[in-house]
């Protein structure tokens, strides 16, 4: 019975009428000479030559995402090269006001409240939902934000920490670390560890996580090492948020996805400036600095998230790499079209939802009540 089936499925394949059969695909007429030259351009061992290329908006995303991937580059902030430390401070803080601008109405929408507070001798915003839900009671979070360590001070730097509040449902400890001009390396660092050093007198580390995207990421991680170093407890998980793992230019994704993220657009933009601002003179491999080139042993469970567009997706894929090769738990998500840190800026958007819910929920899993 199954070989008659089997027959008439075939039969009723081979005798669909000619309106039926798929078309043929359009042939390109200049696809055979391109062949010809990629052929030729890569046939001997060694970097891969591309053809310029026109990159579509995928249709994979969501609608109220696809904006944000279709957007320009967002300058001035992604090819900032001020002259000074006035410069600097100028454009730090003109973009600060501009994206601390929309916070408050984002923070009654989700039903969060912030306050500011010192903890540890050092500023911070107090983060966390109008009413905390039960199993987070006895919960807490250490927010460390990004912007390369020279981007979103005060208010600005709290977006992310209100969107863990808000849609994950936890109170948070959102540092507001000091930054260059003024205050290089290393200044955050010790900000980063005098905030958790407190918070291990607030509550047990069993019960708290820390997390951070892109500088935040890198951060954590190099506060994972350096709490590691100087005996500190550790939490009992952390949130990677496509990490500034490494300092020094090394990866894939620098050169694959350069052009094509529409954040960070070029390491030769804002980044190699501020990277050395930061630095002042110091190896960038340094592990406080570039925490890849750190032990991973021992690190607490990670999530980490990036996307297919994003300049940072081999230090995400790299730190993953590492943390499972140091017998870590650690999950990785990547997300279609989306680059880097892409999920902070569309707020309503099905993705940005899934970012914190995936992270909100590894949390729930891995910190005790």
């Amino acid at each position: 019975m199954k070989q008659t089936l089997h027959a008439l499925a075939l039969l009723s394949l081979t005798a669909a009428p000619a309106w039926a059969q798929p078309a043929p695909a359009a042939v390109d007429p200049g696809m055979p000479s391109l062949e010809r030259e990629m052929e030729a351009a890569n046939a001997k061992p060694g970097p891969r030559t591309v053809p310029g290329r026109e990159i579509p908006v995928p249709s994979t995303v969501s609608e109220a995402f696809r904006s944000q991937v279709a957007g320009p580059y967002r300058a001035p902030a992604w090819n900032a090269h001020p002259k000074d430390a006035a410069a600097w401070k100028d454009l730090i803080d003109r973009l600060a006001k501009a994206t601390a601008a929309p916070i408050p109405a984002l923070r009654e929408k989700l039903g969060v409240t912030s306050e500011s507070a010192i903890i540890g001798g050092v500023k911070v915003f107090i983060v966390q939902p109008k009413t905390l839900p039960e199993r987070n009671r006895n919960r807490l979070l250490l927010h460390i934000h990004g912007g390369g360590y020279v981007y979103n001070p005060g208010e600005a730097g709290t977006l992310e920490a209100v969107l863990m509040a808000g849609l994950g449902g936890y109170k948070v400890i959102s540092v507001d670390y000091r930054m260059p001009p003024d205050a290089p390396y290393p200044a955050a660092m010790d900000d980063a560890a005098a905030v958790w050093k407190a918070m291990l007198a607030m509550q047990k580390p069993e019960n708290m996580a820390v997390f951070g995207t892109s500088t935040g990421g890198g951060m954590t991680l190099a506060l994972m090492l350096r709490a590691k170093a100087e005996g500190l407890p550790l939490p009992a998980a952390m949130g990677l948020g496509t990490p500034w793992a490494d300092m020094t230019e090394t990866g894939d994704t620098y050169r694959t996805n350069e052009w094509l993220d529409n954040v960070l657009v070029s390491y030769s933009g804002y980044l190699t400036p501020a990277a050395k601002l930061y630095a002042a003179g110091r190896d960038l491999k340094d592990t406080q600095l570039s925490p890849i080139y750190g032990d991973f042993t021992g690190l607490p469970p990670a999530l980490l998230v990036s996307g297919t567009r994003d300049l940072f997706l081999s230090n995400t894929v790299r730190t993953h790499r590492k943390l499972r090769d140091a017998g870590i738990e650690a999950d990785l998500h990547v997300f279609e079209g989306m680059s880097h840190a892409q999920y902070l800026f569309a707020t309503d958007s099905p993705e940005t939802k899934q970012v914190f819910g995936e992270m909100a929920h590894f949390f729930d899993a891995h910190l005790a009540h």
